[in-house]
């Protein structure tokens, strides 16, 4: 056994390697004088104007920080409804089709909303938009997922395999999932639009189409819950009803800011975006006209057909002239909102709304709904 090394042992180790010991190249003896530094910095290269850089938090409309700090917590979650009382077999075979499909239109609208909404958001950074802005939407973002997930599993509860991916069994399961994809394939002509015109409109006309959007949901909400019989249907269009309410404050409080300062030709742009804010937006509130929506004859009856089904299960479904009243109501809300503004509002005859004669352009339905 070899015998344990002795204090003196370990120093003189030490000592040794003291001795060994060698210097770096180059020593810090003092830090670089400041002064010194800042003759010497190169100014970094620019960024372009669309880029999201660089991040400041700058604040113009404080109100907007209280609305986002009232939506952190929406008060619901789509898991949590009662979708166990949603049972398919209490319900015919074509009233589960009928039920579908209006999730399925509805999810052109409300169910696209996390990515439309998304993009907006990205290009309230790239425009440099004040913080609560940038917030609000992100808010909007995660309040659209809700919506959309809605849509996601009610369709799955009625059509395993829903929208397109099973085999319908009716003669009207068959219009039905013919519709949806002529309705899908309008959605995408829509998103294609919206991606390409989002980066080309001042923050007030993107903000007044948004506003539309708003009107028209929180319109077609609180009409679905006071009509639906249905318990997880009912809770649901009362929390999506009370999203959408909080995002049409968000725009008001932006345009309050926005619109006082508007140039003559912003107000033109505006008009003519009513219009096909409008047309867009009646595919749900009303029906489809055929200015935007490119659809077959058998669109409309069939629809028509499937809403009547819908109805007869307890979904909501307004009738048709009950729709075209609530329509009119949603537009001339924001009629009320323009008009101190001197935005000449565009004529609706669908509704029975006189005003300025605009051109419609397809190329241009941004509004978000």
């Amino acid at each position: 056994m070899n015998p344990s090394p002795t204090h003196q042992d370990n120093a003189q180790d030490t000592a040794a390697l003291a001795r060994a010991l060698t210097s770096p190249p180059e020593q810090v003896l003092a830090m670089p004088d400041p002064q010194t530094l800042l003759a010497e910095i190169e100014a970094a290269p620019g960024i372009d104007g669309a880029n999201i850089f660089p991040l400041e938090w700058h604040v113009e409309t404080p109100k907007l920080y209280d609305i986002y700090d009232a939506a952190r917590d929406p008060g619901w979650s789509p898991h949590t409804l009662p979708w166990d009382t949603l049972r398919a077999e209490d319900y015919s075979l074509d009233q589960r089709y009928a039920m579908a499909y209006w999730f399925s239109l509805l999810a052109v609208f409300d169910g696209s909303g996390p990515s439309v909404f998304a993009r907006a958001m990205i290009h309230t950074y790239e425009s440099k938009e004040e913080d609560p802005v940038r917030k609000c939407f992100f808010s909007v973002v995660r309040d659209e997922m809700n919506h959309e997930e809605v849509c996601g599993r009610a369709i799955k509860r009625l059509t395993p395999g829903g929208p397109l991916g099973y085999v319908p069994e009716t003669p009207l399961g068959h219009l039905a999932r013919n519709n949806i994809e002529w309705l899908y394939y309008n959605g995408s002509r829509y998103w294609t639009g919206f991606k390409n015109g989002v980066d080309k409109y001042p923050l007030a006309i993107l903000f007044t189409s948004f506003l539309f959007g708003e009107v028209a949901s929180s319109t077609l909400f609180h009409g679905m819950y006071q009509r639906t019989t249905i318990p997880v249907f009912k809770e649901a269009f009362k929390r999506i009803g009370q999203d959408e309410g909080r995002h049409l404050g968000i725009c008001l409080a932006v345009l309050q800011k926005l619109l006082p300062v508007l140039t003559e030709d912003d107000k033109q742009m505006i008009s003519i975006q009513l219009r096909a804010g409008f047309v867009f937006l009646s595919g749900i509130l009303h029906e489809p006209p055929e200015q935007f929506w490119k659809l077959p004859p058998t669109f409309i009856p069939a629809q028509r057909q499937i809403d009547e089904v819908a109805r007869s299960a307890g979904l909501g479904i307004l009738t048709l002239d009950e729709r075209k009243a609530n329509w009119k109501t949603a537009v001339l809300r924001m009629k009320a909102n323009l008009d101190p503004y001197g935005i000449e509002f565009p004529a609706l005859p669908e509704v029975g709304i006189e005003g300025k004669e605009v051109v419609f352009d397809p190329e241009k339905v941004i509004p978000i709904f």
